[in-house]
């Protein structure tokens, strides 16, 4: 089974709202096959505590547009490591520093991923020269 349309188009709309506030190294996991309990995770990193609390509230903002509130939000008053959880969605937004430590891409490796926008990516470089 693999995450649903809703679920991606939800993962988009999240990884958009956190580029908005200059989120960084954004990976989308799509880990509906090895647990039951949530469908997709997104990752994000922020330089710093107020940068994750300001990236946390926009994708609360974008994603309550879309008719979505998180069932559980745990980290926020440290601004170290937030998870938003959706029930098929869970974001976690880190500090940099606690990506780098608790790499949770390395646990997910094996999952697909779920193309995000090019937009969080930023321009692309032009090709080399020949």
């Amino acid at each position: 089974m693999t995450a649903t349309d809703h679920v991606v188009e939800l993962v988009r709309a999240a990884a958009l709202a956190a580029a908005d506030k200059l989120a960084t190294d954004q990976l989308a996991f799509d880990v509906s096959e090895q647990l039951a309990i949530t469908d997709a995770f997104l990752l994000a990193t922020g330089a710093n505590d107020r940068q994750v609390r300001a990236i946390v509230e926009e994708v609360e903002d974008k994603l309550r547009e879309l008719g979505v509130k998180p069932i559980r939000r745990e980290g926020h008053r440290d601004g170290r490591w937030v998870l938003l959880d959706y029930g098929d969605l869970v974001v976690h937004v880190q500090h940099s520093e606690e990506r780098e430590f608790y790499a949770l891409e390395r646990l997910w490796r094996d999952c697909p991923t779920i193309d995000l926008p090019a937009e969080i990516h930023g321009p692309v470089p032009p090709p080399p020269a020949e």
